[in-house]
């Protein structure tokens, strides 16, 4: 929402707390999508994990490097997947904190929003 969407009578202060509450829905939007995606890698590191655990010490496997497949070792392949799958979680945890704190300042802003019409409403009654 830019200030040139909203109606000329509505005070600088307002039009700028409206455009920040537009900004902030946004990124709260953004958030359950980044989340699924974070899910969904943590969710195949945990199947990588799995099939590595069954097979036995001496079995050649092989990761991804772009568009090669590289011979690689067992150990070193599980440290780096559980690195991973570490940084995963940590990102899920960072951005259900991201979320929380948006619908804060989301709750915040409404409220600026309402005393702001009011204030306009109460000032200005040949605005309505």
């Amino acid at each position: 929402m830019s200030s040139t969407d909203l109606p000329p009578n509505i005070s600088p202060q307002l039009q700028e707390q409206l455009v920040k509450f537009e900004q902030l829905r946004k990124t709260l939007e953004a958030i359950p999508m980044q989340r699924q995606q974070v899910d969904l890698r943590i969710l195949e590191i945990n199947k990588a994990l799995e099939e590595l655990d069954k097979i036995n010490e001496n079995t050649t496997v092989y990761k991804s490097a772009g568009t090669i497949m590289i011979k690689a070792n067992k150990d070193s392949l599980i440290k780096e997947l559980t690195e991973a799958k570490d940084l995963g979680n940590s990102q899920l945890t960072l951005l259900k904190k991201q979320e929380t704190r948006v619908m804060e300042n989301i709750k915040e802003l409404e409220a600026k929003i309402r005393q702001f019409a009011n204030k306009s409403n109460l000032t200005n009654p040949e605005s309505n």
